[in-house]
């Protein structure tokens, strides 16, 4: 079975340093770590005008985008 990584929303920031949108992997804990990771060097490294969140969705995980800063 096939889980998902996606960055709901692609900020200035996302798209500046060529981040994917979407990744794939076997293997849902992997997944979830990677979406973790993800979220948290976005909150860390990016501009701070949003905050980036893991959300399950399904066997998938999305990071949300809210306003605000991390």
């Amino acid at each position: 079975m096939e889980y998902h990584v996606v960055v709901e929303k692609m900020c200035g920031c996302a798209k500046r340093k060529n981040m994917p949108q979407i990744k794939t992997l076997d293997d849902k804990e992997n997944a979830h770590r990677i979406a973790r990771a993800w979220a948290q060097e976005m909150n860390e490294t990016f501009c701070g005008k949003h905050e980036f969140n893991v959300v399950e969705v399904d066997d998938n995980y999305v990071i949300a985008m809210s306003e605000g800063s991390y």
